[in-house]
Order: C-alpha cells, then sequence, then structure tokens
C-alpha cells in the first residue's frame, strides 16, 4: 500500500510539469563580467554563472565574446507610513540595478537594462537592532532575486548582438 502511494505521488508530480532549473543555456560561450571582485553582487553573479550555466567566464574583455558591465546600481530605504505619535511605521527597501551586454565592438546582446527589486519591512524603535538585522537579509535576499532576474535575461539574449543605431532625426545621428 505504502508503495502504491509513493508511486501515485511520484506520477502526480511529474505530471504537473514539476522539474528541477537545471543549467540555464547562454547565447555566448565566454564571458567577461565587469563588475570588482569585492562585490557581493558580482561574488554571486560569478558564483551562479559558474554553477548555473556552460559559458565560461574569462579574466579580460578581449577573451570574451560577451561583456556583461554594471552600469549602476542603488539601494535605498524609503518611509511607507508612520503611526499617531509620528514614529516610522513601514519602510520599503528599494535596489536597482544598471547593466548591459555587449560584444568588443559594442554591438549589444542586450541593451542598458534596469532591474528593480522592493521589499516592505515594518519598523518598531523597541526592536531596532533585530530590525537592522532584518533589513541587511533582506538586501541580501533581495540581491539574490536580482542575479536570478539577471540569468534569465541573460538566457532570453539574442544569438546574436544587434547594433542599434539611433532614430532618423536624431541629433546624434547627424
Amino acid at each position: 500500500m505504502r508503495m502504491l502511494a509513493i508511486v501515485v505521488l511520484g506520477l502526480l508530480t511529474a505530471a504537473c510539469g514539476f522539474q528541477l532549473r537545471g543549467q540555464a543555456k547562454l547565447p555566448f560561450e565566454t564571458l567577461y563580467v565587469a563588475i570588482p571582485d569585492i562585490s557581493p553582487l558580482g561574488i554571486e553573479l560569478k558564483r551562479n554563472l559558474i554553477a548555473g550555466t556552460h559559458t565560461k567566464l574569462v579574466s579580460t574583455p578581449a577573451e570574451a565574446q560577451a561583456i556583461f558591465e554594471l552600469t549602476s546600481e542603488l539601494r535605498d530605504k524609503i518611509i511607507l507610513s508612520f503611526d499617531t505619535s509620528g514614529q516610522v511605521r513601514e519602510y520599503q527597501l528599494r535596489y536597482r540595478l544598471g547593466f548591459r551586454v555587449r560584444d568588443a565592438k559594442g554591438r549589444d546582446y542586450l541593451p542598458q537594462s534596469e532591474i528593480r527589486v522592493t521589499r516592505d519591512v515594518s519598523y518598531s524603535s523597541t526592536q531596532v537592532l533585530a530590525k537592522e538585522s532584518e533589513e541587511q537579509l533582506l538586501y541580501r535576499d533581495m540581491q539574490s532575486d536580482m542575479v536570478q532576474q539577471i540569468l534569465r535575461r541573460l538566457a532570453a539574449a539574442p544569438a546574436q548582438p544587434v547594433a542599434f543605431e539611433p532614430a532618423p532625426g536624431n541629433a546624434a545621428a547627424r
């Protein structure tokens, strides 16, 4: 009876379409990540690229088929609400990242892109240390989410880089 239940459970799980994430297929063989090695985001991104893709990370842009460039990174904290005595009750943590992926000739695999991640967090002046620790954990979680979104965008990049031309009539085109 127990064996029958295990078989039925296994068949139901397989029938729902569940499968492990596996390795992402990126459209380039080699990639240079232009993020400092001391950056926590850079470390996590490189670790995920090595473990989750077949793309080889190289140490110089000249060796790379594609170059990942970080153009901006901003962490922000906004007040959402106050209580009746004017004390802060809720914050919103924001993490914004700008990047592009190009080849050595300047043609874009992914043009300038931006990813935004937010989390709402309650605040209590009686638990300041605990809330600071919670904020750091939430930023770390947001960073992991950001890395996963970057990997999905890299996997969706076109197989060949595209040279984006300025729009006709644009002052830069003259």
